[in-house]
């Protein structure tokens, strides 16, 4: 069983940064995918920007050459490193993660569909006021 807890939100002004963390337990050898997904009032949960075992990194559009996911070295702290924050990028923030063992297929898997993910943490709200 997975276990992801994310922190760093908070209320910010137009502009400034802000850096989630999402602290991962429970792990075992696995490849994985991990990310981070956004959801405000009224709107579909989206993704924002993904990583996995093999190196793949991808983002939204909305947030290329703002955002930046990283994870540390030793595998369990997933970051994300949010610049030049704007007024529509305030949501509840969601760490995700998907785990599958060595040899499983990840062939037709969308990094940017929610449904996809298996694990989730309970979110960490930003609010960027203009």
């Amino acid at each position: 069983q997975v276990h992801l807890a994310e922190s760093g939100g908070g209320s910010v002004q137009a502009g400034e940064s802000l850096r989630l963390s999402c602290v991962a337990d429970g792990y075992t050898t696995s490849t994985y995918c991990m990310g981070w997904f956004r959801q405000a009032p009224g709107k579909e949960r989206e993704g924002v920007a993904t990583l996995d075992s093999e190196g793949s990194i991808k983002y939204a559009d909305s947030v290329k050459g703002r955002f930046t996911v990283s994870l540390d070295n030793a595998g369990n702290t997933l970051y994300l490193q949010m610049n030049s924050l704007k007024p529509e990028d305030s949501a509840m923030y969601f760490c995700a993660a998907e785990v599958r063992p060595y040899g499983a297929t990840w062939f037709g898997f969308d990094p940017f569909r929610s449904a996809e993910f298996g694990y989730w943490g309970k979110g960490t709200q930003v609010t960027v006021s203009s």
